[in-house]
């Protein structure tokens, strides 16, 4: 490869990431916008999103006036720069700024994989299922650091050198943990859902099984946009700095779809796969009168309703059903 193809690469993600800055511009008003409407109702949830949106949103402005700066510099700044741009970037790659950047890059992915877990969590309602995510996160949280290290020191460069066999081993680590828990939350979406379709339809359940919930709830765009990083950067490709660009942005807008997803109240609460997929069976005595319908022999008539539409207990149905029984022995 080329380094003119590394240079194209770095310029167009580097316009990628202004478009998703304000992408995530957008996002983070109208979650702000919602947060702060009811001051009365507020709650301790509402009042740690919007820390973790106003972090977020700090975190990725620095990684995007971070490479903004470095290109300018690189390409018009020091444009005379003895060998051209290549040497500038071997020269100058661990600048103060620069890991700056990566350590805003690295809190961040430190941020949305922690919302990640707690999102299936949430979805699951089962502490076993995020045992091994979380001892991801821990290794993701002790590679970021020595990555942060290799980089950052003199004669550094992320993308040469000790720091690219230690960054491939992090972004393995943490790009796994995504694709994991992607996974999980997307599996449990499409099961539920498709047992939710059956009780209560699919206008019914659209809201929350439709493919856009299911993108936005397992971050989809973020895990897809790492695994293409990763593939390029464990090949020491010069497009790789580009799939950088779509990564770091990506993991800054989907968490912030997510937010706003829960503070819309669209979003799926804990238990609401075991409500939506538990049934109810209520028990009604019925007389054979015109225009009604009977049953010859038991007299029961059977309703099949989910445990949303109906709040019916496991002990109503109990007593209803020993009811039943009752009415038949008589």
């Amino acid at each position: 490869m080329s380094d003119a193809l590394f240079q194209n690469s770095y310029y167009i993600g580097n316009n990628f990431n202004c478009i998703l800055y304000g992408v995530e511009l957008v996002l983070y008003t109208m979650t702000m916008q919602r947060l702060l409407k009811h001051k009365s109702r507020r709650t301790r949830p509402d009042i740690f999103f919007m820390f973790f949106s106003t972090i977020n949103l700090l975190l990725i402005t620095i990684y995007v006036a971070v490479e903004s700066v470095f290109g300018e510099e690189m390409w018009i700044v020091n444009a005379s720069f003895p060998g051209g741009d290549s040497a500038y970037l071997q020269q100058y790659a661990a600048v103060w700024y620069q890991t700056m950047g990566t350590t805003a890059s690295v809190a961040l992915n430190l941020l949305s994989d922690g919302l990640m877990i707690y999102r299936c969590f949430v979805v699951w309602s089962d502490i076993r299922v995020v045992i091994i995510p979380c001892i991801l996160y821990l290794a993701t949280l002790a590679l970021g650091i020595v990555e942060l290290y290799t980089s950052g020191a003199p004669a550094g460069n992320f993308f040469s050198g000790l720091a690219a066999q230690l960054g491939v081993s992090y972004y393995a680590t943490s790009i796994g943990l995504n694709i994991i828990a992607t996974s999980i939350i997307t599996g449990r979406i499409i099961y539920v859902g498709r047992v939710s379709r059956r009780s209560l339809g699919a206008e019914n359940s659209q809201a929350y099984f439709s493919v856009a919930a299911i993108i936005v709830e397992s971050a989809l765009p973020y895990s897809l946009s790492g695994f293409a990083f990763l593939v390029s950067y464990g090949l020491n490709s010069e497009i790789s700095i580009l799939f950088l660009s779509f990564y770091v942005m990506f993991t800054c807008v989907s968490p912030q779809m997510l937010v706003l997803r829960v503070v819309e109240g669209r979003a799926w609460k804990r238990n609401q796969a075991s409500d939506t997929v538990t049934t109810t069976f209520a028990f009604t005595s019925y007389l054979p009168t015109e225009g009604s319908f009977a049953a010859e022999d038991s007299g029961i008539h059977v309703h099949l309703e989910s445990a949303q539409k109906r709040d019916v207990s496991l002990e109503d149905v109990e007593k209803r059903t020993q009811q039943g029984s009752s009415h038949r022995g008589l």
